[in-house]
C-alpha cells in the first residue's frame, strides 16, 4: 500500500484527477467530504464548532451553515486557525481509519486541498500536484463555476502560491489542456503510482 497526497489550487482540476485515479482503482480519501462528515448534526465536531463560534453558525435545521461560518473565518486568519484546529485533527483521524482499511498493493490517494498550506506533505510517500496557470484557473472559476472575478481572485489568493505547491511535488500533472490530455497524463501517473505501491 502507498499513501499519496493529491492537491492543487482552486480551479486546477484536482477533483477531475481524483475521479480519473478512482476509475483506475485508487482508493480515494476525500478530505473535503470527511470535513463535512465530522461536523454533521449530532457529532462532537459540530458541538465544538458551535461552542467556539456560537449558535449563529447553525441553520434553521440545526446543521452547520457553512456559508455563514465561511464568512466569519475567510477574512480572519486567526479565526480560521481556530476552526482548523477543531476540524483538521478529526479529519486526520478519520482519514487514517480509511487508509487502514486498504489492502496490500493498493494506491490510497488522499485528496487534500490545503496540503501545501497546512504543510502536510510529510504524511505521504508521494505528493501529486495538479497544476494549471492562473489564467486557466480563473477562466474555469468564472466560466463553469460562475464565480465573479473578484471572488475567484480572492479565493486563489487565500491559498498557497503555485510555486509553494510545486516545491512539495513528487509528481506534477499539467492540466492546462483538454480532458483527453489530462486523462492520458493521469494514466502515466497511475502506472508510476502502482510501481510505488508494489515496492512499498
Amino acid at each position: 500500500m502507498v499513501a499519496v497526497g493529491l492537491t492543487g489550487g482552486i480551479g486546477s482540476g484536482k477533483s477531475e484527477v481524483a475521479r480519473a485515479l478512482a476509475r483506475r482503482g485508487a482508493v480515494i480519501v476525500d478530505s473535503d467530504r470527511i470535513a463535512r462528515e465530522v461536523v454533521a448534526v449530532g457529532t462532537p465536531g459540530l458541538a465544538a464548532v458551535v461552542a467556539e463560534f456560537g449558535d449563529e453558525v447553525l441553520g434553521a435545521d440545526g446543521a452547520l451553515d457553512r456559508e455563514r461560518l465561511g464568512r466569519l473565518v475567510f477574512a480572519d486568519p486567526e479565526r480560521r486557525k481556530v476552526l482548523n484546529g477543531i476540524v483538521h485533527p478529526l479529519v486526520a483521524r478519520r482519514s487514517a481509519e480509511l487508509q487502514a482499511q486498504s489492502g496490500p498493493g493498493q494506491v490510497v490517494v488522499h485528496d487534500v486541498p490545503l496540503l501545501a498550506e497546512e504543510r502536510l506533505s510529510h504524511r505521504y510517500a508521494a505528493v501529486v500536484v495538479v497544476d494549471a496557470t492562473e489564467e486557466t484557473r480563473l477562466a474555469r472559476l468564472t466560466g463553469s463555476r460562475g464565480m465573479g472575478e473578484a471572488d475567484a481572485r480572492a479565493r486563489m489568493a487565500a491559498q498557497a502560491t503555485r510555486e509553494e505547491r510545486l516545491a512539495i511535488a513528487d509528481f506534477v500533472v499539467d492540466n492546462d489542456g483538454t480532458l483527453a490530455e489530462l486523462d492520458a497524463r493521469v494514466g502515466e501517473l497511475w502506472e508510476r503510482l502502482v510501481v510505488l505501491a508494489g515496492s512499498d
